[in-house]
């Protein structure tokens, strides 16, 4: 039974222990309800590769080369990645003649994550040498690890990491910054549990609670990064200048999924207090928004920094049924803020939340569709230097 959410104030240490992507492998699963950002991701590998090749080898080496995907959630997209990235770089390491190292996989994620699920999807490891492991069919040729904890908070041992990957995690925060939910703050987000199209001073401090956790992430990885290495990092973005407009985040969180909260109100299953005090900690940035932080940081040299347009995040198999459409958004949503969701309300009331999602995304089956397209930071970095303290 879910927590009753009684007087819940979303702080970094609670959002640490609830927040997850609905585990398990039902209808409204994140396992069944990534397609998209399946899709996405390998659209974008491209990318992805052009950044393995910045990472600098070495002859031989005593040492796995270790990968981490962080943020990994818990369904075949992180292993299909993680899968990529060490092929890639066996061609490179064969390409250069150089004695093949032995490869480590981290998947790290928040304690809550359905970390089950994924290692249930994992194949068995190859025994032998690297180039026995290397013919093996449905078999890994690298060693896997969880790693769960914050990444805006240390994760690895310093010089651990010959890559980061992260994909589709970034722009979820640290916590709900606390003057979004103080009713004497001019940012108080009254009436709204997202900002989209809020006022100027809430978007303003989701923006700095925004840059604040992107430099701890960036700090933190710079102590666990070998000399060498690269990141590869992909986020929800916008393409307005305006922080109140989020994008495709704003029509799946702000249109009518706030709807749906709006409901309970009016319908006395809820106080508009304890709507008020919950909000998506989630917060789409901009070109610039990303930028300021890495520069600020001056550990990573972007190799390149662009807005990718990736699509629509529903999984919808018949686009002229109406049905089919209401229930994907509902899926969507559910998958991603579910279990914030049943905290703050209970399990029961958040079964008529969604369902109300359904039906408004039913009734509006061909706008949706049409309106709600994601963008996404993609960044690609490399260690610059290792930072030493000024006398």
């Amino acid at each position: 039974m879910a927590p009753s959410g009684d007087d819940i104030i979303v702080s970094e240490r609670k959002l640490e222990m609830i927040l997850s992507m609905k585990g398990g492998k039902g209808e409204a699963s994140y396992a069944n309800n990534s397609q998209a950002q399946a899709k996405h991701a390998r659209s974008m590998l491209h990318l992805l590769k052009e950044t393995l090749e910045t990472v600098q080898l070495k002859p031989s080496s005593e040492t796995a080369f270790a990968v981490a995907d962080l943020g990994c959630s818990s369904g075949t997209n992180t292993l299909f990645t993680v899968t990529v990235i060490i092929q890639h770089m066996i061609k490179r390491y064969e390409s250069l003649g150089y004695v093949l190292p032995e490869f480590s996989a981290y998947f790290s994620d928040l304690p809550s994550n359905d970390f089950n699920t994924l290692f249930q999807l994992l194949p068995p490891l190859a025994m032998g040498s690297m180039e026995e492991c290397l013919v093996t069919d449905n078999h890994r040729s690298f060693f896997a690890a969880a790693v769960p904890g914050s990444f805006y908070r240390r994760l690895f041992p310093t010089r651990s990491i010959n890559f980061f990957h992260s994909a589709f995690s970034l722009h979820w925060l640290s916590q709900v910054p606390e003057s979004v939910m103080d009713k004497r703050s001019t940012a108080y987000n009254k009436g709204r549990v997202f900002i989209h199209g809020a006022d100027e001073e809430t978007a303003g401090a989701y923006k700095k609670q925004y840059q604040s956790d992107l430099a701890s992430f960036l700090r933190f990885r710079s102590l666990e990064m070998r000399s060498g290495g690269s990141m590869f990092l992909v986020c929800l973005g916008r393409t307005s200048v305006d922080p109140t407009d989020q994008s495709g985040p704003g029509l799946l969180f702000g249109t009518h999924f706030q709807d749906a909260w709006n409901d309970l109100v009016q319908e006395g299953l809820i106080t508009s207090e304890k709507r008020d005090t919950f909000n998506i900690p989630v917060y789409a940035s901009s070109l610039q928004d990303f930028r300021e932080v890495v520069e600020a940081d001056g550990s990573f040299t972007i190799n390149k920094l662009e807005v990718f347009k990736g699509g629509s995040p529903l999984v919808v198999n018949q686009p002229d049924n109406a049905a089919e459409v209401g229930r994907a958004l509902a899926n969507s949503c559910r998958s991603v803020a579910g279990v914030l969701v049943d905290a703050h309300i209970g399990e029961q009331l958040s079964e008529e939340l969604f369902s109300r999602v359904e039906h408004k995304g039913t009734a509006h089956a061909k706008e949706t569709l049409e309106q709600i397209q994601f963008y996404h930071i993609v960044a690609s970095l490399s260690f610059a230097q290792v930072k030493t303290k000024k006398k």
